[in-house]
């Protein structure tokens, strides 16, 4: 299936590694932070004690938040972006009208100098396909990231509906 997205990596071959990918994050990619951070708390996390939190940033300016829900059956979990993302698409959210995404972890380990190692809390693979579907032009920020990547960049070659 051919993927009529742009490429929002600036590099042809589909390499995104590097901090060139990142743009500093705006006052509003903040606010999503924050309220990413706040569901993070009611997440249910028994068994991973690693609870996050997602939030949605619709483009109507509406936010959904969602936190992970996990399950004794760990194939059951809900990660906290597709709990985020399928709440949205509850209320009414259509796919491609994501503008971003925040993602926060509580748990995670910070690195010798105090901040989380980078990436410690960037989606999982089932999410990142999630966000490739529902989400594919919008912006993802996390508090274990250095700036604001597209999700494009996370996912470069996803399986998805042809676009015209």
């Amino acid at each position: 299936m051919h993927d009529s997205r742009p490429d929002t990596t600036g590099d042809t071959t589909g390499n995104t590694t590097g901090n060139d990918r990142f743009t500093p994050l705006t006052p509003a990619q903040h606010e999503l932070l924050a309220a990413a951070r706040d569901v993070a708390a009611r997440a249910y996390a028994p068994y991973s004690a690693f609870r996050v939190g997602a939030a949605v940033l619709a483009a109507d300016g509406r936010v959904f938040t969602g936190c992970n829900v996990e399950n004794a059956s760990y194939g059951l979990s809900l990660c906290a972006e597709r709990a985020a993302l399928a709440r949205a698409v509850a209320e009414g959210v259509q796919p491609g009208e994501v503008a971003g995404v925040a993602v926060w972890c509580l748990d995670a380990c910070p690195g010798p100098d105090g901040t989380l190692p980078e990436g410690a809390a960037a989606p999982c693979g089932a999410c990142r396909q999630w966000l490739a579907e529902i989400a594919p032009r919008a912006f993802l920020v996390s508090n274990s990231l250095p700036g604001a990547v597209a999700v494009a960049a996370l996912l470069p070659f996803g399986f998805g509906l042809e676009k015209g």
